[in-house]
């Protein structure tokens, strides 16, 4: 039999899966295109929600960025320990059932209980602050892009799930230009607060979406 006569013998049924991996393909980078944005969008947004409270210090911007740079971390951990240690099943239903906990912390917008009442040292009521509204939302994120690429690899042997990476890193590139250009000049911080969570639902259907398909 000639190559020719082989390639008249594939049915529409077997040519189907090319088409269906495009549809993935591009749920998995659109997933990883809006949870890159928002982890380094809700950074400046709930830094310049909350500085005002604190005196507006450098060390409020400076304890911002240690509780993102740990919660980044935990996230990666997270990541590589469950792609390590879990099937690929049992890794799904836990990611999922973080999402719905994510959902359930909605919206980010801080509450004027966590006003400061005094002068006191502010560190670890801003680190309480942050946890409680932002944390697993931002916990979450943060996980997405390495987690991303393991059941990317897993799903599609024949490509390079590094390609996701440099649209994670794109992603984070628009949202750090575009607070400072868009953002925040148009937008009041509690529109911001309110349209980033509805963003981040939008972000765990994606997610869903990937783990039931």
């Amino acid at each position: 039999m000639t190559p020719e006569n082989e390639s008249s013998l594939i049915s529409p049924i077997e040519a189907a899966p090319t088409r269906l991996g495009a549809a993935r393909v591009a749920l998995y980078a659109s997933t990883i295109l809006l949870s890159a944005f928002l982890l380094f969008l809700v950074q400046p947004m709930i830094a310049r929600i909350i500085v005002p409270w604190f005196g507006g210090s450098s060390a409020v911007w400076i304890t911002c960025l240690l509780f993102f740079q740990v919660g980044l971390l935990l996230g990666y951990y997270y990541a590589f320990w469950i792609i390590n240690r879990l099937p690929i099943r049992a890794q799904k239903i836990l990611h999922l059932s973080l999402l719905g906990l994510g959902i359930l912390v909605l919206p980010i917008l801080p509450s004027s209980y966590w006003k400061p009442l005094g002068p006191e040292w502010p560190t670890f009521h801003i680190l309480a602050l942050l946890a409680c509204t932002v944390g697993v939302p931002y916990f979450l994120l943060s996980t997405t892009t390495p987690l991303l690429q393991a059941w990317y690899g897993q799903d599609s042997t024949n490509s390079d799930p590094y390609r996701l990476f440099a649209l994670s890193n794109g992603a984070s590139i628009l949202a750090l230009i575009s607070y400072p250009v868009w953002v925040e000049p148009e937008f009041s911080t509690r529109h911001q607060a309110l349209g980033w969570s509805a963003a981040f639902a939008l972000f765990a259907a994606l997610c869903a979406a990937l783990t039931w398909t």
